[in-house]
């Protein structure tokens, strides 16, 4: 009925300080990074949703807290340079994959750019072909006013 087989006995391990301590810190780094990578994720959505930008939209977010996120230079200049361009004067928040992308906008310009250059193109020839059309009014009344004398 009862099992007379005994269980080997475990010893409980004696981790030295130094390897102690080696695994606290390594577990301390990968909690940081994992909540860095929260706090990215929660920035990429807030901004992809056009949603405003604040250090406690981000930490709610991602599930970390405002201070720890002031600790960050990296985040915190992110979250400061998006913030800083919602506080634009009627600047409206379009979400991420509203708005253009840099390539886009210098396709844009220099499409501008050229269309500017050509108008100009245009205006000089209009002007020269009424330079022209006004001398040769001029010619004729010039000439109609030596007939009648």
């Amino acid at each position: 009925m009862g099992s007379n087989v005994s269980r080997p006995r475990t010893r409980a391990t004696i981790v030295p300080p130094d390897r102690r301590a080696g695994a606290l810190s390594a577990a301390a780094q990968r909690k940081s990074e994992a909540a860095s990578g929260r706090a990215r994720n929660a920035l990429r959505t807030l901004d992809a949703r056009g949603a405003e930008i604040t250090f406690q939209a981000v930490a709610r977010a991602a599930g970390v807290s405002r201070q720890w996120l002031y600790t960050q230079p990296e985040l915190r200049a992110e979250i400061e340079q998006l913030r800083a361009a919602n506080d634009e004067p009627g600047a409206r928040r379009a979400p991420a994959r509203e708005r253009a992308s840099e390539n886009s906008l210098r396709h844009r310009n220099r499409a501008l750019l050229d269309e500017n250059q050509r108008l100009r193109a245009e205006i000089a020839a209009l002007r020269q072909e009424l330079a022209v059309a006004l001398g040769d009014l001029r010619a004729s009344h010039r000439r109609r006013g030596d007939r009648a004398a």
